[in-house]
């Protein structure tokens, strides 16, 4: 790009002026477009080819610095992961459902909680769930599990789980994986080993559809599976029993968010049997109103 001297330009403001005269004094009927032009070409091409040339930059401006790696570890982030950890213990509490439902059988309350306390790395988790139908439990469970992040999104969780009905009160030595899929999917898959030899594995998942900022549909769905029956418990081997649920909530605070929605049961193989031997049905779907909150 040319920069304009001073000089220049005091050279062509007079040329101009000078020329402005010129054609000040002529009879502009008496000239027409073309010899204006060659006029002021002419007197353009007059000039020095050297008042044309740039001016040298200042010698007083300071050059641009090449850049270092050091300049650019400052301004791009490793998004990989955890960069820093801290000693910091926080904790979270989720009551994920805690929900009245209408079974056949009468009023039903059922929850599913969970909640950990620890740092990033490494955290206690506990996870309850049960229901009581008609002021009788007839399941409910605890797990304790110590969960160790392999990735920003997984852990590894092991622990201990104790059930307390249905049947005797029975122990289970519990390992799994729990995190966060693609498109948030939650992702819960754990596997246990109890007294007598019984193995079992569940798996559950669940996903928020935001239909608006607030108002948000859940889907979610359990499935249970035994390596051998169990008569006292009404639980058979193979796929036992799978749960699938929608749930519409409106997050009045993001803490607190009462919600309704319906929930459909299914029993297999020889816990479907135990159950037709108990006069229950082999499927049942319920209408379910409750409350989410954490804290």
């Amino acid at each position: 790009m040319i920069r304009f001297t001073p000089f220049f330009l005091a050279l062509a403001t007079s040329t101009a002026m000078a020329v402005s005269n010129d054609m000040q004094g002529m009879d502009h009927s008496q000239m027409d477009h073309g010899q204006m032009q060659g006029m002021v070409e002419g007197q353009m091409q007059g000039m020095d080819d050297g008042q044309m040339q740039p001016a040298a930059p200042s010698e007083s401006r300071t050059p641009i610095p090449v850049l270092t790696d050091a300049d650019h570890a400052a301004v791009y982030v490793d998004p990989a992961g955890h960069q820093v950890h801290d000693r910091t213990f926080n904790s979270f509490f989720l009551a994920d459902k805690l929900e009245w439902q209408d079974a056949d059988d009468g009023s039903t309350l059922a929850w599913d909680l969970s909640g950990w306390v620890g740092g990033d790395i490494d955290r206690l988790w506990l996870r309850s769930e049960g229901e009581r139908s008609t002021g009788v439990t007839e399941d409910a469970e605890i797990q304790a599990l110590w969960g160790h992040a392999i990735s920003p999104w997984w852990d590894v969780v092991s622990g201990v789980r104790q059930d307390f009905k249905p049947g005797a009160p029975q122990t289970w030595a519990a390992l799994g994986v729990q995190g966060m899929a693609l498109y948030n999917f939650e992702t819960e898959a754990t596997a246990f080993i109890g007294e007598g030899g019984q193995s079992a594995v569940r798996l559950e998942g669940d996903y928020d559809i935001l239909l608006t900022n607030r108002l948000i549909l859940q889907p979610t769905a359990e499935l249970n599976a035994y390596g051998k029956n169990d008569p006292q418990r009404g639980i058979g081997s193979g796929l036992s029993n799978a749960e699938a649920g929608l749930r519409l909530r409106y997050e009045i605070r993001r803490e607190f968010a009462p919600y309704l929605g319906v929930t459909w049961n299914r029993t297999y193989g020889n816990t479907a049997d135990y159950a037709n031997d108990e006069g229950e049905d082999r499927s049942e779907t319920r209408l379910v109103l409750g409350i989410r909150m954490w804290f």
